[in-house]
């Protein structure tokens, strides 16, 4: 009896063949069992049988998910690119929009402050140059006027310009009288301080506030003609009140200081952010080559 070999004296190709072998008897016997069972083909070749080409139609299903994958990525960039476009064109359009409104309501302000015009006052020229209430001191038998000497040369044919200037009409918020009890001053007050509306009164120096505005309110009179209203001005002192009434109400203003300058002094008659009150007045009595002026707040 011949000896079996033993795995280690099989060569390489003499085990595959024997695998081969093996597993094509094992294939048979499926065949048979199913032959005997009625699932296996008549005729059919055990080859045949066993291998079966993959249809076109299995490889469709995994081959169209891939193209479906990478459909759906490239419409979902298309989408975000989409998305992306309509930012930024709203976010245009705001800026757009925005931008207009800036412009449109530059261009109103420009127009309005165009159209705008400040109203017109009329206010004497040269009381840039000198205090308001100047005159020549009175000689006996003399006709009282004005002093030309205060106004400078070039400026002197300004006066007639002044004189012809319309004195706007008094309205009920403007004073209608001063009362100074410290020295017994109760008189009228009109509008102007050239020389026709102080032979009437104590004038009010055109475009200053009105009594109890914000404001410098400019008073001035004669104190040696015109029956020397303004005559004891240097009399008066810190504390002293002087009265403003218009056509109905009445103001208070408290005296805060005095004193004399040069007729040239025209800072004085500047507008402030307070109520103040400022009255004006030739100095000294009978000579009249300087101004008094008294200042105060309201009360």
């Amino acid at each position: 009896m011949p000896r079996r070999k033993s795995i280690e004296d099989y060569s390489a190709h003499e085990l595959q063949q024997l695998l081969k072998d093996k597993r094509r008897a094992e294939h048979e016997a499926r065949l048979e069992a199913f032959r005997k069972t009625g699932r296996a083909l008549e005729g059919v070749k055990p080859a045949q049988a066993v291998i079966q080409p993959v249809r076109v139609d299995d490889a469709e299903p995994e081959t169209s998910t891939l193209r479906d994958r990478v459909q759906n990525r490239r419409r979902k960039g298309l989408d975000t690119f989409l998305y992306a476009v309509e930012i930024i064109a709203v976010i245009g359009l705001l800026f757009i929009f925005i931008n207009g409104a800036n412009l449109l309501r530059n261009l109103n302000t420009q127009v309005a402050g165009a159209l705008e015009q400040a109203t017109p006052t009329p206010t004497p020229l040269f009381t840039a140059v000198v205090l308001p209430g100047g005159h020549v001191a009175p000689v006996a038998g003399q006709e009282n006027r004005f002093n030309e000497a205060e106004i400078p040369e070039h400026l002197r044919p300004l006066m007639q310009s002044y004189a012809n200037l319309p004195v706007p009409t008094q309205s009920p918020q403007q004073a209608r009288q001063i009362q100074i009890a410290a020295i017994g001053v109760n008189a009228p007050v009109v509008m102007g301080d050239g020389w026709e509306q102080l032979k009437k009164g104590v004038g009010q120096h055109l475009g200053t506030a009105n009594p109890g505005e914000p404001g410098n309110l400019v008073l001035s009179a004669h104190n040696d003609i015109f029956s020397e209203i303004f005559r004891d001005l240097d009399q008066l002192k810190e504390g002293d009140e002087i009265v403003i009434i218009t056509q109905d109400r009445t103001f208070t203003y408290v005296i805060t200081g005095s004193q004399v300058v040069e007729p040239n002094r025209v800072d004085l008659l500047a507008q402030t952010s307070e109520s103040t009150i400022t009255l004006i007045s030739c100095y000294p009595y009978l000579v009249d080559n300087k101004r008094i002026v008294v200042q105060g707040v309201l009360q």
